[in-house]
């Protein structure tokens, strides 16, 4: 009985001594939890500060002066033609012209070569007020319908174009692709016409793996309402490259896109005679239509943004290191002794 109580007594002893380990939040030590890995620590002196912003200052300025030489070089030629595509007597009421059927919407433009533009010249066109970045009009659309024909019912994200009066799927579906861009140009000069190709405008990416080689146009504007242009129902989704272009949708609500590319050079004071289809409505958005012609250089098409801003970061940091330099010479400071830095100093708080 005693020993009995006397091993009890001694097992609870040996319990009270062995308290339960509490869950503990400490991180496991390193060097990385503990911000103690070796690191460079500048120390910012008027020498350093001075020769940053006037290294900043050389390289910028030539990269904006060759920059902006170059968006100069660029020949473009802009031509807006929806109000002037209207016949004078229907141009109080836009909309019933552009609805209608019976209205001739053919319309015959002059554009004056200013400089010789080599080949290729790229044609655009630029839509303004045109919000394709709305947030219901980008997700209406099926990407898994227009790469592969397997996914040809999947048309949840789709509406209000999803399918056709008889519940048929639409291919493709979507606002995006039923408001595709249908206005069409034809050039010519002396009566020879300028051929315009169509080919390769896509990115590549996109006809390889965005765009289905098994997938055809099916019901496509087929309802009573037409957004836009029509399109062949024999060639499948991949090779239409005007709908892969479209489809790639602008962040902003004034955009160009690639129509095409006339291979010849164009000549200083040619006129260039354009023929335009001005079926595309944009006038019941308050919209604007315009054609460009433009060529190209190694930093794209003209614009001078670029250019600009290495100009003026450039010429900034060159004017902060004069600041500096002056301040330095006329009102220097006491520089501190670094050798009083954290890092500096060992562990039992000396300087090394």
């Amino acid at each position: 009985m005693n020993s009995n109580g006397a091993s009890s007594s001694a097992t609870d002893g040996v319990r009270d001594s062995n308290p339960p380990k509490r869950n503990s939040k400490r991180p496991k030590y390193s060097k990385f939890t503990q911000q103690e890995l070796p690191a460079c620590k500048p120390i910012l002196t008027p020498a350093i500060v001075i020769t940053t912003f006037a290294l900043i200052g050389i390289i910028f300025i030539p990269i904006g002066l060759a920059s902006l030489s170059a968006s100069e070089r660029v020949v473009e030629i802009v031509d807006r033609y929806d109000l002037d595509c209207i016949p004078e007597q229907l141009r109080n009421d836009q909309l019933a012209f552009i609805q209608s059927s019976q209205t001739n919407k053919t319309c015959t433009r002059s554009v004056i070569v200013p400089r010789y533009m080599k080949s290729p010249v790229f044609i655009y066109y630029e839509l303004d007020n045109f919000y394709q970045n709305h947030r219901r009009y980008v997700k209406s659309r099926s990407d898994k319908q227009l790469r592969s024909k397997a996914s040809e019912q999947d048309t949840s994200t789709c509406a209000p174009e999803s399918i056709s009066s008889d519940g048929s799927p639409i291919v493709p579906c979507g606002l995006i692709a039923w408001s595709l861009f249908n206005d069409t140009y034809s050039f010519s000069f002396n009566n020879e016409v300028l051929m315009v190709n169509k080919k390769n405008i896509a990115w590549g990416s996109d006809k390889s793996h965005k765009f289905g080689r098994d997938v055809y146009p099916k019901n496509f504007q087929s309802g009573q309402l037409i957004g836009g242009a029509t399109l062949n129902a024999s060639i499948p989704l991949s090779e239409q490259e005007d709908l892969i272009v479209w489809m790639r949708t602008a962040a902003l609500p004034t955009f160009r896109k690639l129509y095409g590319r006339i291979e010849e050079d164009l000549q200083p004071n040619q006129k260039i005679t354009v023929v335009i289809e001005n079926n595309y409505n944009t006038y019941s958005f308050g919209g604007k239509k315009k054609l460009v012609l433009s060529t190209t250089s190694w930093i794209g098409g003209k614009n001078d943004f670029l250019g600009v801003a290495y100009l003026t970061v450039g010429g900034l940091c060159l004017f902060l290191a004069l600041v500096f330099i002056l301040l330095y010479l006329f009102k220097p400071r006491t520089m501190g002794d670094p050798s009083y830095l954290s890092w500096n100093r060992n562990a039992a708080g000396y300087a090394d």
